[in-house]
Formats: structure tokens, sequence, C-alpha cells
């Protein structure tokens, strides 16, 4: 059954605050900020809204460490509180991505997943840090990769420089979710694509002062923000299976003879796979698979990977 989700991920560049400010003055001017930019997506109501990597940072520039870990402790989870308050009233999911001090003294790059209720779900610590990130900020690398059950699909998450890491990717790729968050300092550019296509799943970048984007899982953009507007919002189906043309296509007229635009089957070119998506309220993608024995990439490689280790399949 059509399973739609609405996204909007923001990406506004890092607020100015000068040094000199009270750290009261600094948290209520990023509470300002945030409450400018969430008033630019909420009137789409989304299911789902995606905050920048440390999008309570000061811009550093202006901010050094010292005096950003002073305004971090005052600030507490007063910031997230706002947030929650939000997700709350907006009966919406916030991935807020943050910088968190652990009771032992260490600090966490972080996403924290807040329900529609308000309530932290689950949080998600980066695994992959550039090297100034622990040896300049005390900051420890994770070692989690959850994936967070909503109520509209299963969803994982990404920080930055964690995209150039072919280890959490692997483990993405076989957990297999519907939704990766990427909150990021960093656009990735193709790794986006390489991402989605991999995990075979819907990819959501929040990216501060570049575009955020909205990627399907065949690596292309859905929608994205642009030069004049730091933030995106789109409507997505996460009821979908991802197959390739081999083979099935034979059955794909038969299908649209009895379900027409009940169900979409769309080609990006070049791949040699399509996206089969169900717009009913009666059926899921994966009734149609089952009825028309149809055979997903993920098994088909695998059913041609076998093939190729078969006795006497094999060159010398």
């Amino acid at each position: 059954m059509a399973k739609y989700v609405t996204i909007s991920c923001l990406g506004p560049r890092p607020l100015v605050v000068p040094a000199d400010v009270s750290n009261e003055e600094a948290i209520e001017r990023m509470i300002g900020h945030w409450q400018a930019q969430l008033d630019r997506v909420l009137p789409d109501r989304p299911d789902l809204i995606v905050l920048h990597e440390a999008c309570d940072r000061p811009d550093p520039t202006f901010f050094p460490l010292e005096r950003r870990l002073s305004y971090y402790r005052a600030r507490e989870d007063r910031i997230r509180d706002f947030f929650a308050d939000t997700a709350r009233r907006h009966a919406c999911y916030i991935a807020y991505a943050t910088h968190t001090e652990a009771e032992d003294g260490a600090w966490r790059n972080a996403m924290q997943l807040i329900d529609r209720a308000g309530r932290v779900m689950g949080t998600y610590h980066k695994n992959h840090l550039t090297p100034d990130e622990h040896q300049l900020s005390n900051i420890l690398h994770g070692r989690e990769a959850p994936v967070f059950e909503c109520d509209f699909g299963r969803v994982a998450a990404a920080i930055c420089f964690d995209l150039n890491f072919d280890e959490l990717l692997r483990r993405y790729a076989a957990a297999k979710p519907d939704l990766i968050l990427f909150p990021s300092m960093y656009h990735g550019g193709l790794m986006q694509g390489y991402w989605a296509y991999a995990c075979r799943s819907y990819f959501a970048g929040a990216v501060s002062g570049a575009p955020c984007t909205i990627v399907t899982p065949l690596g292309e953009v859905a929608a994205s923000s642009t030069n004049y507007y730091s933030f995106v919002t789109a409507r997505v189906n996460l009821d979908y299976a991802v197959l390739h043309i081999d083979e099935n296509d034979a059955k794909f007229p038969d299908i649209k003879r009895k379900y027409g635009p009940a169900v979409v089957i769309h080609d990006p070119g070049y791949l040699g796979c399509v996206l089969m998506t169900s717009e009913s309220a009666d059926f899921t993608a994966d009734d149609i698979v089952a009825e028309f024995g149809l055979e997903r990439l993920d098994e088909y490689f695998a059913r041609a990977d076998r093939s190729r280790h078969e006795p006497g399949h094999m060159a010398p």
C-alpha cells in the first residue's frame, strides 16, 4: 500500500554569534535562528525534519573552541527541548544533530532522533571522525549503526565524513533501511547516490551551506534546495521494490495492464533496474512481487554470483 512520507531538510549556514555575548544570549539567538528556519517548512506538514550537522553550534570562525565548550555546557538540553516541543506540537519527527558531552567528559558528534511525541527515540554517534575532531575537540568515534523503527519506515543515519567509509555502508546495505538520514557540513557529491543505490534506500541530506537533497534508491535526486533557499521538502513513497530488468521485464506489461497507474515502474536509464512503487491503498509492492514472481535486484545479483561459482562455470 502506498506509504507516503513528507521529508524536509534544512541546511542554512552556521549562525554567526559574536564570542563576547553571554551564553544565555547565544542560546536565545540560536533558538530564534532555528525557529525562523523551521517556519519555512512547517506549513508543508512534514513527517520528518532533518537538520544539518552540529546545527546549534555557532559559526566556529567567530566562536572558538573554548568558547563553544562553555556555551554547550550552559546550553545542556535546552535547544534539544525546543526541537522536542516543536516535534510534539507539529506531530513530526526531527533529526537533531549536535555535539553532546558524555559523563566521562568526552564528546560525541551525535544525531538524536526525536519522535512525534517529542521523545528522543534513539541516538546515532558519528562512526568516522576527521582526525581533528578527535585530536582538537576530544570527540570519540561511535561504534553502533542503529536502525530506528519509525511509524512510516526504518531509518538509519550517517554524519558528514561517515560517507567516505565502506565499513558503515556495508552495515547499512545489509540492514536495508527505507531511509538514510545525512546531517552534514560536507555534501558528498556522487557518494549520496552511491549510498542510496547500495543500500536500496531513500537518502535525505541536510547539508549546511550546500544543496540539501532527497535521493531515490536508484541514486537519482528527487528534490534539492537551491542557491536561493537552504531548505527542501518532498513527498516520497516508501512502498517500493528495486528490480533488475532481466527476466522481470517480460512481466511489466502484464502488471501495467492489470493495475494501470496503481503501480509505477520507473526506469532511470543505463542502470538496468527499475523502481516499482505501489500507489494503491489495497496492495503493496511486495504483493506485486509475489503475485508476478518478480526477482529483486539483490536476489538477481546473488543468483548470478552463485552461478559464477558453480563447478565448470569459471575459467581455469
